[in-house]
């Protein structure tokens, strides 16, 4: 416990030291991808999941807000690092208490070690100090889930008549214990704090290379498990649209599946 206190604490200090905002890594729908803003490139976004029906037991369950900023920071091309924080808001959830959290991002793109290697990233994401993280606050409290995830990735081009067949990226997450569990119950929640990360994503360019679709999974019974689809269109270099649908696995503690609506602003 010690060392992961460390590790939390030198991670922040990076953070602190490098941007002085307020988002998630870059991601597919709702995991993270192995993608990573460029230098000093700054990335807004504004997320909002909205619940498509209501819960039969408690009514509409929260729906969730999330406005966040990251930067890129490392001027190299073979090895990428980006810094973020968000704000992330849930109804009246315990979470409000605690919006702020952080992350971090280092990656290497394709081909960035031999002609064939794949994109390689590892990071760090909804991070806080987990200390005064009580049983009866979890599951929904995304400040604090200090998930640790790692992540391949590779473009599989078109070849000869073949057509092209997107990226496909796979990879596993660990969280905090107290935070990621499956149940409300305190008294009997179990943790369920790790699992898959799996994603393909294409650009369209049958249609328009400003059209983007993408399906996304992150394993694990807790509130962030989940199976995403949705698509993107890109209005110019700065300005890009997500429209996507949520489907919780395990909707007592996540609540009912949500749409959600990402506009994305970069600049320099």
């Amino acid at each position: 416990m010690k060392v992961a206190g460390v590790t939390i604490t030198v991670i922040f200090c990076i953070m602190l030291s490098a941007v002085t905002a307020m988002a998630t890594p870059s991601n597919i729908i709702w995991i993270p991808s192995t993608d990573v803003q460029p230098f000093m490139v700054g990335h807004l976004d504004f997320d909002n999941y909205v619940r498509g029906a209501s819960n039969s037991e408690n009514g509409r369950d929260p729906n969730i807000i999330d406005v966040g900023f990251r930067l890129g920071v490392l001027p190299y091309e073979k090895a990428q690092l980006e810094v973020g924080f968000d704000l992330l808001l849930m109804g009246q959830d315990p979470n409000d208490q605690h919006p702020w959290s952080g992350n971090i991002k280092l990656a290497t793109p394709e081909q960035s070690i031999c002609d064939w290697s794949p994109a390689l990233a590892v990071g760090l994401y909804n991070a806080r100090a987990t200390a005064d993280i009580e049983p009866k606050d979890a599951p929904r409290v995304y400040s604090g889930q200090n998930i640790v995830y790692g992540l391949i990735s590779k473009k599989l081009s078109a070849l000869g008549s073949l057509p092209d067949l997107g990226r496909f990226s796979a990879g596993y997450y660990v969280g905090a214990r107290r935070a990621l569990v499956n149940s409300n119950n305190p008294l009997t929640a179990k943790k369920e704090n790790s699992g898959l990360l799996l994603s393909w994503d294409r650009t369209i360019k049958e249609i328009s290379d400003k059209l983007w679709f993408a399906v996304d999974y992150m394993g694990g019974d807790n509130v962030d498990g989940s199976v995403n689809i949705g698509f993107a269109w890109r209005f110019n270099k700065y300005v890009a649209l997500t429209i996507g649908y949520d489907i919780w696995n395990r909707k007592s503690v996540a609540g009912e599946n949500t749409f959600t609506g990402q506009v994305n602003l970069d600049f320099p």
